[in-house]
């Protein structure tokens, strides 16, 4: 057992690793960021606009939702020209977070009763400034916890672009793994991949499960 963690864990081997896990979180920042900020936008839209504009959004969002990601992920892949696969499968992520997102804020819009429009208009601010101003930061303080869960899911689906062959955290595993001949290696391998996603995404879980309670108690 001790020869086969020497093996495994060999100072290069989990330097290798810990790069995978850091493009991996670096792409699940950038594409939680700019999904929060696009996702608004749709939810905004799907919720407020019930023209053009707002069946469009409708349309992306259910699209999204309801196909797979790695299909986006080898769509983008082959139909993006140039740009490095790592670009392609982060805005096929991005793409697909969004709609979430956008889902999750819609969820947020509703909560709010409509008379604190009705309140802000009375007062002689406009749709925009009611939007900005008064219901979106209300919103979000509702949605705070379902966007954290988001992230923890984010932070998990970074591990279909292994399939693209992106060096992230599961596919430097991957790599690990040709290095290796035994059974009960190959078993480290991943119980150290699963490990690592479980304490990223519980000590996330935990802060999410800390905020509720602390809402719920303020309430």
């Amino acid at each position: 057992m001790m020869e086969s963690i020497r093996i495994v864990f060999t100072p290069s081997n989990v330097s290798f690793m810990m790069e995978g896990l850091k493009l991996a979180l670096l792409i699940s920042v950038g594409v939680v960021i700019l999904s929060i900020i696009f996702g608004t936008v749709l939810g905004l839209l799907r919720n407020y606009e019930k023209k053009v504009f707002g069946k469009l959004a409708g349309a992306y969002i259910e699209l999204f939702r309801n196909t797979p990601l790695l299909l986006w992920m080898l769509s983008c892949s082959f139909l993006i020209p140039g740009s490095t696969i790592t670009l392609k499968g982060s805005f096929a992520l991005f793409l697909y977070t969004s709609a979430v997102v956008a889902e999750i804020v819609r969820g947020g819009l509703n909560s709010i009763p409509k008379g604190q429009f009705e309140a802000a208009h009375s007062q002689g601010f406009s749709f925009m400034q009611s939007l900005w101003y008064i219901v979106l930061p209300q919103a979000f303080k509702k949605i705070i916890p379902s966007l954290l869960s988001q992230v923890i899911t984010t932070i998990k689906d970074t591990s279909f672009l292994a399939g693209l062959g992106i060096m992230e955290f599961t596919r430097s595993g991957q790599v690990i793994l040709g290095k290796v001949t035994k059974t009960q290696e190959v078993f480290m391998i991943y119980a150290f991949l699963a490990l690592v996603y479980f304490i990223i995404c519980f000590t996330l879980s935990a802060v999410v499960r800390s905020w509720h309670k602390r809402n719920a108690q303020n309430a």
